[in-house]
Formats: C-alpha cells, sequence, structure tokens
C-alpha cells in the first residue's frame, strides 16, 4: 500500500495531469483499467446509483465501503484507487477518521473529501475552523495507519455562490493536512489559471462540456482532471435511450455501439 499511495501522489503533476474516468462499481472499474487507467477513481453520486440511492450523503458509511472493497479487489493489486468519500460519513471529526480507517482496509490510498454539509435538503459550506478539524482528523487516521493518504480536499465554493473564498479555504485545508485541492464548477480558463496559480497544491478540476481539453489544462497549471460521475450519466443515458426506443419504435439503433460482449466478459474473469 505504502508503494501504491507514493506512486498515486507522485502522479499529481501541472505538467502533465493525472485523468480520472471515475468508476462507480467493479465492473465500470475494470473497462477503466483495460483502458490503460494510471489510477482508478470513484464517483460518489455513481456509486450512490447502483446502491439505488441519490447522490448526497445518503449511503451508509459501512454501506459505502463494502462497494469500494470490490472495486478495490476488481482492479489490479498495483493500480492506486481514490474514494470520493462526499463529507465523510459522519457528522463529527471522529466520525471521519473511521470512514478513512476504513477506507485504508480496503486498499485505497487516497480520498475526496468535500465540505458540503447538508441537513435533509438543505445543502450548505461548512465553516472553515469545522471542515479543518474533519480534514486533521482524515490525516491523523492516517498517519496512525502508515499511510500517506492523498487528501483531496474538495472546496464546493462555486457550488454554493461563495467563489471569493476560494483560496482562503484551500489554503485552510491545507494548513490542516490535505494534500490537494479539488475545486469542481470552474470551466473556462482564466479563473482555473488563475486558481492554479494561487493554490499551493496540486489543483483538481472537474471535466465537463465546455472544459479545456486536457493539453490545454497542462498548460494552465492544472495537475489533476476528473469526469466525475459524467460517465455514470452517459451510461445511464444510454439505458434511456434503448428503453424508449424499444418501448416506442420497436427498433435497437441505440445498442449499435455496444461494448464486444466476448471482451467485457473476459475482463470480468
Amino acid at each position: 500500500m505504502t508503494n501504491r499511495a507514493a506512486r498515486f501522489r507522485a502522479l499529481h503533476t501541472a505538467t502533465d495531469p493525472l485523468v480520472l474516468v471515475n468508476a462507480w462499481d467493479a465492473a465500470s472499474a475494470r473497462v477503466v483499467a483495460a483502458a490503460g487507467a494510471p489510477a482508478i477513481a470513484t464517483t460518489s453520486a455513481g456509486v450512490a446509483w447502483t446502491l439505488g440511492a441519490p447522490d448526497g450523503d445518503t449511503l451508509a458509511r459501512d454501506q459505502a465501503l463494502e462497494h469500494l472493497a470490490r472495486i478495490v479487489r476488481a482492479v489490479p493489486a498495483d493500480l492506486p484507487v481514490t474514494a470520493d468519500i462526499e463529507s465523510g460519513f459522519g457528522a463529527t471529526p471522529a466520525d471521519v477518521a473511521e470512514t478513512i480507517r476504513g477506507v485504508l482496509a480496503t486498499g485505497a490510498v487516497g480520498v475526496n473529501l468535500e465540505d458540503t454539509a447538508r441537513d435533509g435538503d438543505v445543502a450548505g459550506l461548512r465553516d472553515i475552523a469545522g471542515q479543518q478539524a474533519r480534514i486533521a482528523a482524515a490525516r491523523a487516521a492516517a498517519d496512525d495507519a502508515g499511510v500517506d493518504l492523498y487528501i483531496n480536499a474538495r472546496v464546493d465554493t462555486y457550488f454554493r455562490g461563495r467563489a471569493d473564498e476560494t483560496v482562503a479555504r484551500a489554503e485552510a485545508y491545507l494548513a490542516a493536512g490535505a494534500t490537494g485541492v479539488f475545486v469542481p464548477g470552474v470551466a473556462d480558463a482564466g479563473t482555473i489559471a488563475a486558481l492554479a496559480k494561487a493554490i499551493p497544491a496540486p489543483l483538481n478540476v472537474l471535466a465537463q462540456p465546455g472544459t479545456p481539453p486536457v493539453g490545454e489544462l497542462a498548460g494552465l497549471g492544472v495537475a489533476r482532471v476528473s469526469l466525475g460521475s459524467w460517465i455514470a450519466e452517459a451510461a445511464y443515458a444510454l439505458a434511456r435511450r434503448a428503453a424508449r426506443e424499444a418501448y416506442t419504435a420497436g427498433t435497437y439503433s441505440s445498442l449499435a455501439d455496444s461494448y464486444d460482449f466476448g471482451e467485457l466478459n473476459s475482463l470480468m474473469s
């Protein structure tokens, strides 16, 4: 695990960004790995949907960790896996530490930890000191286990209309023990370049329609590019198109670009 953790950390370079095509189950992880992924990342939304739940801290910790363990077991043993653990599956820093111990037990060597707090249908940003305590608890749990866990601190300011807090939050989270900073919700080159210059750690952005291509992001100083839930969304969109086509037109053209059965089946053996 120590070697995987070190290798995963080393993949984060601004001149050659780490591209993560996020998986949501064992099968998608194997498909991504077979495509040449240098590491596997999970998408919390995709995992939740696979388990029949909505995204947004709705899964129980044990449920999420059991699913993560399947994903880790599904890919080559030397391939680093990083887990999206949403806000840590718990209300307190001690809860976050317990989650981290569970993540490490699966063999994963990285986590995303977001600063969104949810109370029923209401979501907002945690106060900075409170999120620092959660990150510090995660770091302490990893240190106790002897693992240099990559803690990717997700800063949700662009999702919450508080973009002016982004850099201050990033710096505070790094001071608390985060390794890198994930700022989803930004797509324009100027903003991305400014964030990469201002944040003294590897910057992760979420790719979406309109985001500059990887080569351009490298020039802007980005060290990590995640596709997030977009691949899962595209897969489910295909299922919907195929279903609607079959139930209305009675045809099957949506299936034309399907993965070859034999090739896909062989990945599962």
